[in-house]
C-alpha cells in the first residue's frame, strides 16, 4: 500500500451501520456542538468583561472552557461533515493532525485542574502567602506549561505514528484518536514505550497530583471552623467533579477502545459521544451554576 504521508487516503469506517439516520445524527450533534461552543462561551466572556473575575481561579477556569471550545472543534465539524457525505474519508496527515489535537487538548485538561488544585490549595491553606504565590507571571507560566508540555509529547507520538508503514486503510472509528495504531502494520516498539510515558505524564500524574492536594485542602479544613469547611467544599467539589468525569472518560479512551470487541458501531457510536460530550457540556454547567461569582453574573443575565 502506498504509504506517503501527503498522499495516502483512510476510510472512516464507523459510519457504516448509521447511514440510515444520518440526517438525525447530524441534527443531535450539531445542535449539541452549539449548545457547547454557547455555554462555553457565554462564561468566558462574563469571566473577560467582570474585573471581579480577573482572579487566578477564574483566569483557570476560562482556560479550561475555552480548551473545550478547542476540543469540540478539533473533532465536531469534521464529523458534521462527514455525516452528510457520501463517502467518509480523511488523508492520514489531517488524521495525524487530528489525532495531535485531541490529545494534546486532552493533556492540557488534566494539568489545568491540577494548576487549579494547587490554586486552591494557596487560596484555602496559605492565604497570607497567595497574593506573592500567585502572580502574573506565575499564572503565565502554568498556562503555557498547560499547552506546551503535552503538546511536545503528543508531537513525538504523532511523528512516530506519521512514519509507521500502513497496512490497512479503513479507521476503526469516527475521528481520530489512538484507533489510528489499528492502521499500522507493526506498532513501534518506541511508539508504546513512549505513549505510556506520556500517559503517565500528562494525566496520571496530574490526576493524582490534584486528588493528594485536595485531600490535604479537606484535611485543613476539617478542622476548622463550619463557614472554613463550606468555603473549601464550594471551590473544591466542582473541580472534583470535572476530574472524575474526565478521567473515566479518557481511561475508557485509552484501554477499551484498543479493545478489540463484537459491539456494533451503533454502541461504538453512543460510547465514543460520551467522550465528546460529557465533558464539554459538563464544565460549563458545573462552574457556572457551581461557582457562586459566574452563578450570580449568570443570573444577571437570565
Amino acid at each position: 500500500m502506498d504509504n506517503e504521508f501527503n498522499v495516502t487516503y483512510i476510510t472512516m469506517g464507523g459510519f457504516v451501520e448509521m447511514s440510515k439516520y444520518r440526517y438525525l445524527y447530524f441534527s443531535i450533534l450539531f445542535t449539541i456542538y452549539v449548545l457547547i461552543i454557547c455555554s462555553n462561551s457565554i462564561i468566558l466572556y462574563l469571566i473577560w468583561i467582570h474585573k471581579s473575575l480577573h482572579e487566578p481561579m477564574y483566569i483557570f477556569i476560562a482556560a479550561l472552557l475555552f480548551n473545550c471550545v478547542l476540543y469540540s472543534t478539533t473533532v465536531y465539524p469534521k464529523l458534521l461533515i462527514d455525516f452528510l457525505s457520501d463517502k467518509q474519508i480523511v488523508s492520514y496527515s489531517a488524521c495525524i493532525f487530528q489525532f495531535f489535537m485531541f490529545y494534546t487538548l486532552g493533556g492540557s485538561e488534566f494539568i489545568l485542574l491540577a494548576v487549579m488544585a494547587f490554586d486552591r490549595y494557596v487560596s484555602i491553606c496559605k492565604p497570607l502567602r497567595y497574593q506573592s504565590v500567585m502572580t502574573k507571571n506565575t499564572i503565565n507560566m502554568f498556562l503555557v506549561l498547560a499547552w506546551l508540555f503535552p503538546a511536545c509529547h503528543v508531537t513525538v507520538t504523532s511523528t512516530l505514528s506519521a512514519k509507521s508503514k500502513l497496512c490497512n486503510l479503513t479507521l476503526k472509528g469516527m475521528f481520530c484518536n489512538n484507533s489510528v495504531y489499528t492502521l499500522q502494520c507493526v506498532r513501534l516498539e518506541s511508539l508504546t514505550v513512549f505513549g505510556l510515558v506520556s500517559l503517565i505524564d500528562l494525566a496520571i500524574l496530574p490526576m493524582f497530583f490534584t486528588i493528594f492536594t485536595y485531600t490535604k485542602i479537606f484535611i485543613i479544613s476539617y478542622k476548622k471552623c463550619k463557614t472554613f469547611r463550606k468555603k473549601a467544599a464550594e471551590t473544591c467539589i466542582p473541580h472534583l467533579l470535572v476530574l472524575i468525569s474526565y478521567f473515566c472518560l479518557m481511561a475508557y479512551d485509552v484501554i477499551v477502545a484498543r479493545v478489540e470487541t463484537n459491539f456494533t458501531q451503533t454502541v461504538h457510536f453512543i460510547m465514543t459521544l460520551q467522550v465528546l460530550l460529557y465533558q464539554p457540556l459538563l464544565n460549563p454547567f458545573i462552574y457556572g451554576l457551581k461557582m457562586k461569582e459566574i452563578s450570580k453574573h449568570l443570573k444577571r443575565i437570565c
